[in-house]
């Protein structure tokens, strides 16, 4: 899992969370530095408090990290959020940093990529990187919420999209109302 320097942190926090709740996931995270400055924005988060929900914490810097390799066996990776460079970095297998390397070979390795692009508006730029992504194999899940299950806070609203990355896991959860 990754989260970059797009404004939306808590989308990605949240998933670590429930991931942790859920039990037996092992979570490989990649922090960038804007991340880092958002986390502490948004949500007045340190960094000691995310590696609490983590199996193993990688600056984005560490290209030497096993999840820049093949080999090194995962599901999937997701990118949550998504900020539009890592995104272009992505869709342009420029491996400029472990977000993108770790991006470019799952979906070498054809595993399960999922993008939580979080932009708005969107350039003509940003709808082709997305496309790119998709094409390669990769998912993209943009952060946009339903409301026809009637949220009253926040944290249901980011449950939604969470929920959303989890049903693309194929992992079984509860965190928001389905439509019936």
């Amino acid at each position: 899992m990754a989260i970059t320097g797009a404004s939306g942190v808590i989308y990605g926090v949240r998933l670590l969370e429930v991931l942790k709740e859920l039990g037996g996931h092992e979570v490989y995270l990649i922090v960038t530095k804007s991340a880092l400055k958002i986390l502490h924005h948004e949500l007045d988060m340190s960094l000691k408090e995310l590696e609490e929900l983590c199996d193993k914490l990688y600056s984005e810097d560490l290209l030497e990290a096993p999840v820049a390799s093949g080999s090194f066996l995962v599901d999937a990776m997701v990118v949550i959020p998504c900020s539009m460079k890592t995104l272009a970095a992505i869709a342009n297998c420029y491996s400029s940093n472990l977000v993108a390397r770790a991006a470019e070979v799952t979906l070498k390795e054809r595993r399960r990529l999922i993008v939580v692009p979080r932009e708005t508006p969107l350039t003509a730029a940003h709808i082709r990187n997305m496309l790119r992504v998709t094409v390669m194999g990769g998912v993209v899940l943009p952060a946009c919420p339903a409301f026809y299950h009637k949220p009253k806070s926040v944290r249901e609203i980011v449950d939604f999209v969470v929920g959303k990355v989890l049903d693309l896991l194929n992992i079984r959860h509860n965190i928001f109302k389905r439509w019936e």
